[in-house]
């Protein structure tokens, strides 16, 4: 019973000091948010396409804010325009006019209020995925299950990939890129591993071809929200600016990327 008397007052006094301490942060005028991942799969037509406009919200919103009403399009190097229209007010606009050639340069254009932002990047091919290699014992406790996708990366200098390993556990997919700097023309693979992996369970793996400033890009953010990120070493969180520019107002840039990809996809089944 002393031992009871002792705890209880103890047990009080941490949980007393639990308080929720939200900072008064200062705030600034909403941003322009553009997702304009045009991807490829291979073996479609690949006509079918979205581009997602959103706002910047206050850190404390867990609210996502759609932005309405734009003019948005994509144009060809052959003079070909296809627009995009939105869904409703999701902020989700659509086409199924697309026409994707690897290699060709293609031009965004969004009018959104009184402001014009644009880009331009070229569609990148890649290779197909070769093999699914699946091994037992990864991991720094040897209890994961690791997966490599294999393929062949094309004797072209400068080639670059974001994989992308979406498994029925997690909703958010992991994703990691490549460049192919010290193995240029010889088969590369990407790499995944998790101990919550289970036999029957299904990963899908996707592989895209990106541009070496998409390269960059993805590097710095996947680097700012790794767990192992914040060492001397390692690159300072900062805003990362992508390749759409407003015209109107420069400094009131936007946040996100303009991509084109080609994409090699297989959905593989843990033994």
């Amino acid at each position: 019973m002393k031992t009871l008397k002792y705890v209880i007052p103890f047990f009080f006094l941490f949980t007393s000091c639990e308080d929720v301490i939200e900072l008064d942060l200062e705030s600034e005028e909403p941003r322009l948010v553009i997702e304009a991942s045009i991807n490829w799969l291979k073996g479609t037509t690949g006509n079918d396409q979205i581009v997602k406009l959103s706002l910047t919200t206050p850190y404390y919103s867990n609210e996502i804010t759609p932005a309405n009403n734009a003019i948005v399009t994509i144009s060809d190097e052959n003079n070909n325009t296809f627009i995009f229209t939105e869904e409703g007010t999701t902020g989700v606009y659509k086409t199924n006019q697309f026409i994707p050639v690897n290699d060709e340069r293609y031009y965004l254009f969004i009018q959104y209020g009184n402001e014009t932002y644009t880009a331009e990047e070229t569609l990148i091919s890649v290779s197909d995925l070769d093999f699914i290699q699946q091994d037992e014992g990864a991991g720094i406790l040897g209890d994961d299950i690791e997966l490599k996708a294999y393929f062949s990366d094309p004797e072209t200098e400068g080639n670059h990939y974001l994989f992308e390993f979406q498994s029925e556990i997690f909703t958010i997919p992991d994703l990691n890129v490549y460049n192919d700097e010290f193995t240029n023309g010889n088969q590369m693979f990407g790499y995944y591993s998790d101990e919550d992996l289970e036999s029957g369970q299904n990963v899908t793996i996707k592989n895209y071809g990106i541009s070496e400033g998409f390269y960059n890009y993805m590097f710095i953010l996947l680097q700012q929200n790794s767990q192992d990120a914040g060492g001397p070493f390692e690159t300072q969180p900062a805003t990362v600016r992508g390749n759409c520019i407003n015209q109107t107002n420069p400094n009131n840039f936007p946040l996100g990327y303009f991509r084109l990809s080609e994409v090699a996809e297989i959905v593989y089944t843990i033994e």
